[in-house]
């Protein structure tokens, strides 16, 4: 057997060991590298165009919702951070600071940016000046650090890249409304985009972003059962407008401060599709984030006509919109085979000299393993369109049923470690205090992640008090 029909390589068990079966996939399908420096990630060119897709997906509806681009310096004066003492406080443990510059000390420490709201908000306040200057709604795809002890690609690492969103309005109901629209536009692209079921609500006041009033998150479930936050939205309030002299004149000449909110999703999206849809092949990609869509095998294709038919097959299917590559290298069809499962592309198609004379192709699904040889080849644009699409609404719909599936009630403590120890989130009561949030942690190693819309518990899970809220706990990354 020769070299490159040998498996191509050998990932972990995905369900006795998804650490290293995690692990196994984003360095083998080449999306990272480790970077020279401890928890640092080289985002490789195939990792690097999913975070192009996901970017553009997101960027567009920004655009759409009148969010304007910006970007702002990376390093910030340590005197910023201060400003707000939560803020402060929160980020004080992670800031990465530069002390010297051009061989000599610095006169201020400059902090690397673990978030931008101090900056963002010193320049706010310079520019906004009158009511007519309001609503200021920015964003900026930048990167973020965050010194980080224990770390993995994607998921958590010193440096990452992502979008901040910052707005600030004249009234708290429209900074609020914000708020609430932004985690709406994410949980849009977590289902249209990623193919990602999501649960989404209030955070605790314990699990709220230092210095916000008040913080929403998305909780996907990955594979184990465990959760991921995959995006924040923070009402502020006047608390950073205060902090930098945010003030407008109004239309009833008072001065008054602002009210600010921001909201971020990151790299750690990947992380979160990866964790959602792989299996033990590995990848399974969501078509829209897909790097290449389809992937074209020839068979037999040093045969007369084979590597020409496949050409013109991808010319035509990239006409449509359809990102379409054809694998012409000299390896065997079951290493390319193996090679493009394992990366996720969403289907393949296999070309040789019988499906030419026959005016047929053979589709290959990632996402279900079905393969097909009754597709019309003058038919490739329409047939290959619908599949995506239908790969689309069936990823979504399988992972949404194994979600709800491992949604489970408990009324005691007990009933709630084995739920998490099932891989399960677990929806029980809460009283609202802060004691019985650090005993369900200590007790069972978990966090509440979000709170529910409406609260249909009577008892909370940890003293048995009246509930005020229906939280959803789980073990997370």
């Amino acid at each position: 057997m020769a070299k490159n029909d040998k498996f191509v390589s050998q990932i972990a068990d995905i369900e006795t060991d998804f650490p290293q079966w995690y692990t196994d996939v984003v360095i083998k399908t080449k999306l990272v590298d480790y970077g020279p420096v401890k928890g640092t990630m080289v985002i490789r060119p195939y990792g690097y165009a999913i975070w192009e897709n996901i970017q553009r997906e997101i960027d567009t509806r920004f655009k759409q919702a009148g969010v304007e681009n910006a970007y702002f310096p990376l390093l910030i004066p340590m005197s910023f951070m201060t400003k707000e003492a939560e803020h402060v406080e929160g980020f004080a443990p992670e800031v990465a600071v530069v002390t010297h510059a051009g061989g000599a000390k610095l006169e201020e420490p400059l902090v690397v940016r673990p978030t931008s709201e101090t900056i963002i908000g010193h320049m706010m306040g310079k520019w906004v000046e009158s009511w007519r200057d309001l609503p200021l709604r920015m964003n900026q795809w930048c990167n973020v650090m965050r010194w980080e002890k224990t770390t993995r690609p994607f998921l958590r690492t010193s440096e990452f890249l992502w979008q901040e969103g910052h707005s600030v309005y004249a009234s708290a109901e429209e900074a609020e409304a914000e708020t609430l629209a932004m985690l709406r536009l994410y949980e849009e692209v977590a289902r249209d985009v990623l193919c990602m079921p999501v649960l989404t609500g209030r955070k605790t006041e314990k699990e709220k972003f230092a210095g916000a009033v008040a913080t929403y998150g998305m909780e996907a479930m990955m594979h184990d059962g465990k959760s991921l936050q995959s995006g924040t939205t923070h009402y502020m309030g006047q608390n950073f407008a205060k902090a930098f002299g945010v003030q407008f004149t109004d239309k009833d000449g008072a001065l008054k401060y602002g009210y600010t909110m921001s909201y971020g999703v990151s790299t750690r999206l990947i992380g979160a599709l990866i964790m959602t849809h792989g299996d033990q092949r590995g990848l399974i990609l969501p078509p829209p984030v897909a790097p290449v869509q389809v992937i074209i095998v020839p068979i037999a294709q040093k045969k007369e006509g084979v590597l020409e038919a496949c050409s013109a097959l991808e010319a035509r299917l990239k006409k449509a919109g359809i990102r379409a590559a054809v694998d012409d290298s000299d390896n065997s069809p079951g290493w390319k085979f193996n090679e493009w499962e394992m990366k996720g592309v969403p289907l393949r198609i296999e070309l040789g000299p019988r499906d030419i004379e026959s005016g047929k192709m053979t589709v290959f699904r990632r996402d279900t393993l079905e393969k097909s040889d009754e597709y019309l080849l003058f038919e490739a644009e329409t047939a290959i369109f619908g599949l995506l699409q239908k790969i689309c609404g069936e990823l979504y719909a399988r992972a949404e049923t194994r979600m709800h599936d491992r949604i489970v009630e408990a009324n005691t403590l007990e009933e709630l470690l084995r739920g998490v120890d099932g891989g399960n989130f677990v929806r029980a009561g809460w009283c609202g205090c802060r004691e019985c949030e650090d005993k369900v942690k200590e007790f069972a190693q978990a966090t509440a992640r979000v709170m529910a819309k409406e609260n249909t518990s009577e008892r909370c899970v940890a003293c048995g008090a009246p509930s005020v809220h229906t939280v959803f706990f789980a073990r997370a990354y």
